[in-house]
């Protein structure tokens, strides 16, 4: 009586083929998940500039829709440097915030510049960090 063998487990090169796709996918989401990190890191910057962004915009408001003479009166700088974040700032003749952060966020600076016309408020984000790590408010041309 002749037995055959059942083949049990995986080959060599069956074995070696999975772990080079797990490599080449490996090597695809590091980059990637990096960025994220990063992106989040700078969300936090954001957070504390539209914290400054609601007095700002009730000092204008309050001034008839035009830029005060001090347009951050109010604002009591409370920001301490975190893991994220250097600093926060703004300048009372023209109320624009600049908030800036670590080298874990790239050393992003977020400027936001108010603009008063009538009885709207509108805010305008620049940086010069590449796009892929910006809120999408500061991503506009």
């Amino acid at each position: 009586m002749k037995f055959q063998r059942v083949q049990q487990g995986f080959t060599l090169i069956e074995l070696m083929i999975v772990v080079a796709i797990i490599g080449i996918l490996a090597a695809v989401a590091l980059p990637a998940y990096q960025d994220y990190t990063i992106r989040g890191r700078v969300t936090e910057l954001a957070i504390v500039g539209a914290s400054f962004k609601g007095t700002v915009t009730e000092n204008i408001s309050n001034n008839g829709g035009t830029l005060p003479v001090n347009a951050c009166l109010g604002i009591v700088d409370t920001t301490t440097a975190t893991k994220n974040l250097v600093s926060a700032a703004c300048t009372p003749a023209t109320g624009v915030i600049t908030v800036t952060g670590t080298a874990a966020t790239q050393n992003t600076v977020l400027i936001y510049t108010p603009t008063a016309a009538s009885d709207i408020i509108s805010w305008k984000c620049t940086t010069t960090t590449p796009i892929k790590y910006v809120p999408a408010e500061c991503r506009a041309p």
